[in-house]
């Protein structure tokens, strides 16, 4: 890492979609995925909408928008107080290496523990080797293997 102070990282808002959604397809890229408009419509709203317990961030430096996270707090059957999932983590391809990425998974694990969160988890695809370097010194890496069948509703 160099000598780069941290950026700053902090809740993304309303106004601020035009710079959250290039990243936010930067990530269905790179996941080969496309969500389509209706959710991410959706999913912007929810972001904002204080019911929902789904939530964006952004790191920023020099008020550029370098990498978004996007978390969300459920029950758990394992513990008591909340769990906290880390859906999505997405840098600019200028940002990897510096940081940025780590930062956000830090501004998470803080988020998580002033809302009594007993943990924070979340997945990756095993071919994310540059993500992965950064989560193995991060998290533990638990060895679950996920399955899932997607419904047609």
């Amino acid at each position: 890492m160099s000598d780069r102070p941290k950026p700053e990282c902090r809740p993304l808002r309303p106004d601020e979609r035009a710079a959250w959604e290039p990243l936010f397809a930067g990530y269905q890229d790179f996941y080969r995925i496309s969500l389509g408009d209706e959710v991410v419509d959706t999913t912007w709203r929810r972001f904002h909408d204080p019911v929902e317990p789904v939530f964006a961030a952004g790191a920023f430096e020099g008020g550029r928008l370098l990498g978004i996270v996007h978390y969300i707090f459920h029950r758990s059957t394992w513990m008591l107080g909340p769990t906290c999932y880390l859906q999505d983590l997405f840098t600019i391809p200028e940002a990897r290496g510096r940081g940025v990425g780590r930062s956000l998974i830090e501004y998470v694990y803080e988020r998580a523990a002033e809302a009594g969160a007993g943990r924070v988890y979340w997945l990756t695809h095993e071919s994310n080797r540059p993500g992965r370097l950064l989560y193995d010194r991060v998290a533990e890496n638990a060895g679950f293997i996920q399955y899932r069948k997607n419904l047609d509703n």
